[in-house]
């Protein structure tokens, strides 16, 4: 611990990513990022923004891009929050609008980014375990079983387990909590799942936060957005220009209008992603693996016969990188990212090669 350090800062925990290795050939299926690259319009939009107007600051509404996601969600442009990825606009959610004198509530098993806002914050939290089959059951966020809630949020569908939670359901913990903020952390919701988005217009508590870096191939240009009520908008635009006024770039900007315009291009790689995981998730269950439905980029899986971590370590010797989780109720899966066809070929042949040598 520095002696310089405010005092917050030795009691953290950080957030720990996916690795990015710069090593060749590798199959890299740590990070659930798009094996597709994004659409040629976006790479034009980039370029275009690439003149004499970089030397002014961007527009701190990012008042286009609003538009653009408004567009898209069927919302309007006041009822949208954009930040510097999703994690940055969730780093909003909880300062803004999760810390109360009740404990916020999010599943035992979930984004590990959520605990580390609640130390970074001071946020009071309690985890509800997810059930047996690692589902979220509804019951368990309402006030009747656990009492009241100060907030509530869950990526739907989950992470790292790839479970969706219908939107009734959804709707069930929202009406069930009319005093509480309900976030719902839509990262993969594109690859299968259902948006809560048309829940906002029936409970101003709702918020939906949602992220470019997945379904639209840009993790690299960092654009996340929330769709809510104006009077949670509202309490986001106090925080984010408490902190930075600025945090969507020119470039950043025009990247996603152009992707969020090109529906043809989205859809025809999400689809393409959503078979290669059926195919996935049907090579490893011919091997033997147990793997949970997914609606996500991901399918997490496990082998009854071997060990998960020792599974990883054979499979990187081959070139080929998964995630593990060395956590409770989950250390014996693994969470494997949809590559393309070709590299989950090369996965699954991977994986009968280790298996058939033990």
């Amino acid at each position: 611990m520095s002696r310089f350090w405010s005092p917050v800062v030795g009691t953290l925990s950080p957030y720990v990513p996916g690795e990015q290795p710069k090593l060749r050939n590798l199959v890299k299926l740590n990070t659930n990022e798009h094996p597709y690259g994004p659409s040629p319009r976006v790479l034009e939009a980039i370029r275009g923004a690439c003149d004499d107007t970089l030397k002014l600051y961007p527009d701190p509404s990012s008042d286009s891009l609003r538009q653009a996601i408004a567009d898209n969600c069927g919302v309007r442009p006041e009822q949208v929050f954009v930040g510097n990825g999703s994690d940055e606009v969730l780093a909003h959610v909880f300062l803004a609008l999760l810390k109360h004198p009740r404990p916020l509530r999010f599943p035992d098993i979930s984004y590990s980014f959520y605990p580390v806002y609640c130390g970074l914050y001071g946020i009071d939290h309690e985890t509800v375990p997810l059930t047996d089959d690692f589902r979220i059951d509804p019951e368990d966020y309402l006030p009747g079983r656990n009492g009241p809630a100060g907030a509530i949020i869950f990526p739907n569908p989950n992470a790292p387990t790839g479970r969706a939670l219908a939107v009734g359901d959804i709707e069930r913990i929202a009406a069930g909590n009319p005093d509480a903020v309900v976030v719902v952390d839509e990262a993969y919701v594109d690859f299968g799942g259902e948006s809560a988005i048309p829940l906002i217009a029936r409970h101003d508590n709702v918020l939906v936060v949602q992220t470019l870096s997945k379904s639209r191939s840009l993790a690299g240009l960092r654009v996340g957005f929330a769709v809510g009520s104006r009077e949670l908008i509202d309490g986001l635009e106090r925080v984010k220009n408490s902190f930075n006024s600025y945090p969507i770039d020119r470039l950043a900007s025009a990247g996603a209008i152009a992707a969020l315009q090109d529906r043809e291009y989205f859809e025809r790689t999400r689809q393409a992603v959503i078979k290669t995981r059926q195919d996935m998730a049907r090579g490893l269950g011919a091997l033997g693996f147990d793997v949970l439905p997914s609606a996500a980029n991901f399918v997490f899986a496990r082998h009854p016969g071997h060990d998960a971590a020792a599974l990883a370590a054979a499979l990187r010797e081959r070139g080929i990188i998964v995630r593990h989780f060395r956590q409770p109720r989950i250390e014996q899966f693994l969470r494997i990212t949809v590559g393309t066809d070709e590299q989950t070929g090369l996965l699954l042949a991977a994986l009968a090669d280790i298996l058939n040598a033990r």
